[in-house]
């Protein structure tokens, strides 16, 4: 069985080979480090996703240490960078808002592609292997796909799926599918809801209504409203957490294909810019591969550093 840490190991090598690489290179070569060898790790931090202001942040650390000796080689770099990176990717972390007594209700909510009905499944699949009762609710009724997917997710992990034919109101599946988990007592019902674009104003409007009606027939519904991202998007995640958040109170991140690009600096950079947890990220197609996130994991799978690290 694999460990947890390899699965993170493994989902961001592309990112690590970018970034770990390049600063063994950057400081190994440096005699002496100056404004150059801070404009290379800048290009390099930058290349990867972690944005303008993290990228200054983290710069700024190692800029500091090194100038005043506390800090003297490639190593060195990467553990300071690890450490800084866990800190800020640590800093909004709480736990899920698990409900006692009722459902759970989650809403998954982004564009079209970002791996929202993958995710409701995998998620489903999680959930169930540790015990608890889980619902799944098509509220994606505007592509047949969606709804044949969650369906087959459905069937795969076993756990029932409320959903309607195809072009049916969003908000009527939301409204059977809370009553039918509270009904059944089901501990957790996952919401699948269409891929809406951000900028698309009625649809947006669409899925607060689809908020509404499950507080109705459930007060305190939904309790957590996450949204997938597509890591390959790199810092453009924050546009759309900005934009999603005006109508759907997002409560975290899922974070999903990390292992299919060498942009997994945009977590660091989301977290830096927006106080939203990531709860979970995505690694591969299997169930097993979308993991509770972990902030010393992933810091330290981007730098590939094996061992733990503690910088003062």
């Amino acid at each position: 069985m694999r460990s947890i840490f390899s699965v993170f190991k493994r989902g961001l090598q592309k990112t690590a080979t970018s970034v770990s690489r390049s600063v063994e290179k950057v400081f190994s070569d440096a005699k002496a480090w100056d404004e150059g060898t801070y404009e290379e790790l800048e290009a390099v931090l930058l290349g990867a996703d972690f944005g303008v202001e993290t990228t200054r942040g983290l710069i700024c650390d190692l800029r500091e240490r090194y100038s005043t000796g506390k800090i003297k080689t490639a190593e060195d770099a990467r553990e300071v960078l690890a450490c800084d990176i866990r800190k800020i990717l640590s800093r909004n972390g709480r736990d899920i808002r698990m409900q006692e007594g009722s459902p759970t209700v989650i809403f998954l909510v982004g564009v079209n592609g970002s791996g929202k009905t993958t995710t409701a499944g995998k998620l489903a699949a999680k959930w169930k292997a540790d015990g608890k009762r889980v619902m799944l609710a098509a509220g994606d009724t505007f592509r047949a796909a969606a709804v044949e997917q969650i369906n087959l997710w459905g069937e795969r992990v076993g756990c029932p799926v409320i959903s309607s034919k195809t072009g049916a109101d969003p908000s009527s599946v939301v409204y059977d599918a809370v009553l039918a988990a509270k009904s059944r007592g089901y501990d957790l019902l996952i919401v699948d809801t269409a891929g809406r674009q951000h900028t698309r104003k009625g649809l947006m409007e669409e899925l607060a209504k689809m908020r509404r009606v499950a507080g109705k027939v459930l007060p305190g519904a939904p309790h957590e409203t996450w949204l997938t991202i597509d890591s390959g998007i790199g810092t453009n995640a924050l546009n759309q957490a900005t934009e999603f958040a005006k109508f759907a109170e997002i409560g975290g991140l899922v974070l999903t294909k990390l292992d299919g690009t060498g942009r997994g600096g945009m977590a660091v950079a989301i977290q830096n810019l927006q106080a939203l947890p990531v709860f979970f990220c995505g690694f591969g197609e299997k169930p097993e591969d979308l993991q509770p996130f972990d902030a010393d994991m992933f810091a330290r799978a981007v730098l590939q550093i094996d061992h733990e690290v503690d910088v003062d």
